[in-house]
């Protein structure tokens, strides 16, 4: 989203009119995924429904499904232009030389021997009240079930100066909550070494750099690796005010043997023993996860550590990773029913979290105006990203919007799913 928000404002400054993606659009931008099979299938169909809707139209094909396909796109009729990842910065130029060419054309580089960062930047986003800003790219764990490091490269990290000053403009636009992410935002700095090998910048670094930006009230964090949470950077967090308790820790499974077999790097005693880190430094804080069900040779899978919210994926099969050659491949039917059982245990977590703020006060950041069962609200977030909602007019919204303020909890209807 980030990277499709920062090609938009690109175009637009080269004098581009931003359309809706419907018929009559000179060109289309398609920003693939490859995270699954079936991401690549809907990537295909949404090219081909492009070209459909103005055969005459330039298609950009971006994104990593257009770095892993191996080159069939450059040979696919409905795509006349292709840029992989760490090309999008061009797509200006690259456009340009089109319109004097009308030649079709492929931009990719070998993702995996490139040191370089793409410098993209935004200085608004679709939400109006919290902006995601990437600080990271590539990944260097490769877990047996993911493409993400073919498609992505390994760890680059952008400059922490480049990180604050576009912090800084988003803050003047008034701004007031931003959100770190990466592909592997735990791995921010690990290329930068001093001539001993050492680490000399990290996550907490930068983070510090962002809590310093007048008008930022608060920072919150994209998924996190477990191992990034020690007592230090646990304690240091804890320090910033303007740090949201709200962390995302991805456990993909409960079982150590199907964690070993993922090359997950940790084991649940391991991933526990975070959890209570964080506990131990924040009071209450929401920690939510990732988990997948029916993953090769999964035997049992997690009773949540308390989460507020688990978010389940069916394991899917991805061509070209270990994890699809395994033996002992669950069938649909049975990953259909853990992912069922799953779902529930969310569903009562999630609740004894909420119950849990009965009678608190919460400080939420308001952001839009929502209608529910024919009555009017507007809503927002709390910094443990509970979405808190008080009935409101819409000719009163702007009494609201972008506005942070205390609410009492007590009821649980004032939470809106």
């Amino acid at each position: 989203s980030y990277e499709l928000e920062a090609m938009q404002q690109l175009l637009e400054q080269a004098g581009y009119e931003i359309v809706p993606f419907e018929p009559g659009a000179d060109v289309y931008v398609i920003n693939t995924c490859t995270v699954t099979n079936i991401a690549d299938r809907k990537s295909r169909q949404m090219l081909h429904k492009a070209k459909k809707m103005n055969p005459d139209a330039v298609v950009v094909a971006t994104g990593c499904y257009v770095q892993t396909d191996e080159g069939k796109l450059e040979t696919d009729e409905a795509v006349d232009l292709v840029l992989g990842n760490n090309q999008k910065k061009n797509i200006v130029e690259v456009l340009a030389e089109f319109e004097k060419e009308h030649q079709r054309q492929a931009h990719i580089i070998k993702i995996n021997q490139t040191k370089e960062y793409e410098e993209l930047e935004i200085s608004r986003t679709a939400e109006h009240v919290r902006a995601y800003i990437k600080v990271q790219d590539g990944c260097n764990q490769f877990c047996t079930y993911c493409i993400i490091p073919y498609a992505r490269g390994r760890v680059r990290s952008r400059k922490k100066e480049d990180v604050v000053e576009e912090v800084r403009t988003l803050a003047e636009h008034g701004y007031q909550e931003v959100v770190l992410t990466g592909i592997h935002l735990s791995s921010y700095g690990l290329e930068w070494k001093d001539e001993n090998g050492k680490q000399t910048e990290g996550l907490l670094d930068l983070i510090r750099a962002v809590h310093g930006v007048e008008g930022i009230k608060r920072i919150r964090l994209g998924s996190l690796e477990p191992r990034i949470v020690t007592e230090e950077f646990a304690k240091e967090l804890a320090c910033l005010p303007k740090i949201c308790p709200h962390f995302h820790l991805s456990l993909q499974s409960g079982c150590d043997a199907t964690l070993k077999r993922m090359n997950r790097r940790y084991d649940a005693a391991e991933y526990r023993e975070k959890c209570e880190l964080l506990r131990k430094y924040f009071e209450n804080p929401a920690l939510t996860t990732d988990v997948i069900v029916g993953f090769p040779q999964e035997s049992d899978f997690v009773d949540s550590i308390n989460f507020y919210e688990t978010h389940i994926f069916k394991y899917s099969k991805r061509q070209g990773t270990k994890a699809a050659k395994m033996d002992g491949q669950i069938p649909e039917h049975e990953k259909t029913r853990r992912s069922n059982i799953m779902l529930e245990l969310n569903r009562k977590k999630m609740q004894r979290y909420e119950e849990g703020w009965l009678g608190k006060k919460v400080e939420v950041l308001f952001e839009e105006m929502t209608e529910r069962d024919g009555k009017n609200y507007v809503t927002g977030h709390t910094k443990e990203y509970l979405r808190i909602g008080v009935p409101c007019e819409p000719e009163q919204a702007d009494r609201w919007t972008n506005q942070l303020k205390e609410i009492e909890l007590t009821s649980l209807s004032q939470i809106m799913h």
